[in-house]
């Protein structure tokens, strides 16, 4: 028997393509509503809880709204919202970020698929809390840059004019009232004391994201190396498919000196990189912010949580 599946939300960009990945899957049948009713709260109920896993790719609201109307409890719900990353009754769907992640998104109905800042910088980050290098109350800061996908299907038209704006052709900060939605997680399931400060900035490009997380290496207490902080990470992610700890001073894994925001697009992989000298490191992280930081990773989930190899229609 096929395992049922329903995206309620498949027109936006998320949701859009976990449904083109899982339509080609043949283990799969996918639940179709008709577009007329796809608001009607009644019609997606039905499909909802027809629906072995269903994914929420929705505003914060409505996604609220399809969780509390299933009522099968044989349904996983996987939101890709933001409305329940930090919710205790809910599961966080980054099974790299230890053990009891991943045990959890194997049995849990409840699983809140990750936002892309946020799956890097706890990629980056949680690893080297855990070992006690950075305290869990270390004033942190990081930035990131990303593609313009992420912005969702307004951002996606503006940067597809012609002729491009020149406002649009360079890097742009944003969210510099310093409240980006993000935040709440990436203090969570880093395992901070507090939020870092984090300044995304979106570029004119379509899609990939890195985080760029700076230490101070001398003004932390045990005054790690950057090579502590590598073996560290090389060491939480041994075994890891879709997470590679990238060479310490190994100039081949830049491009002429740069390093590629860019090339894990097409990927469920995330990268980690160590980059400085013994005053002070830089920890990077970059992935595909469509890819392990939105539809990827909740394919990813869907295939833990139904006992299936995590990275069954997924690249590695």
């Amino acid at each position: 028997m096929k395992t049922k599946i329903f995206v309620d939300g498949q027109e936006g960009t998320t949701g859009l393509q976990i449904h083109e990945r899982l339509a080609l899957r043949p283990e799969l049948e996918m639940i179709e509503i008709d577009p007329a009713y796809r608001k009607d709260p009644t019609a997606r109920a039905a499909c909802l809880n027809a629906a072995d896993v269903a994914f929420l790719c929705l505003p914060d609201s409505a996604s609220k709204e399809s969780a509390s109307l299933v009522v099968n409890p044989r349904t996983c719900i996987i939101d890709a919202s933001t409305a329940h990353r930090v919710d205790p009754s809910w599961v966080y769907g980054v099974p790299e970020l230890g053990a009891e992640y991943r045990a959890a998104i194997r049995t849990s109905k409840r699983i809140a698929n990750p936002g892309c800042h946020a799956t890097a910088f706890a990629l980056a980050i949680r690893p080297l809390v855990q070992r006690g290098l950075v305290p869990a109350d270390f004033p942190l800061s990081c930035f990131s840059i990303t593609g313009y996908s992420g912005g969702g299907k307004k951002m996606i038209a503006d940067y597809e004019r012609t002729p491009l704006p020149e406002a649009l052709k360079s890097p742009r900060p944003y969210a510099l009232g310093l409240m980006h939605k993000h935040l709440p997680e990436m203090k969570v399931h880093a395992g901070l004391a507090n939020a870092p400060i984090f300044t995304p900035i979106v570029g004119s490009f379509y899609q990939g994201l890195t985080v760029t997380v700076p230490l101070p290496l001398r003004q932390l207490p045990v005054g790690p190396s950057p090579q502590a902080l590598h073996h560290a990470l090389v060491e939480i992610y041994a075994g890891e498919r879709f997470i590679r700890v990238l060479p310490f001073g190994d100039e081949s894994v830049l491009d002429s000196g740069f390093f590629d925001v860019q090339a894990n697009n097409g990927t469920n992989r995330c990268d980690v990189a160590v980059f400085g000298h013994a005053d002070q490191a830089v920890v990077m992280a970059r992935l595909d912010n469509l890819g392990k930081g939105a539809s990827g990773a909740a394919i990813q989930c869907m295939n833990l949580h139904l006992g299936l190899p995590e990275d069954t229609g997924l690249e590695a």
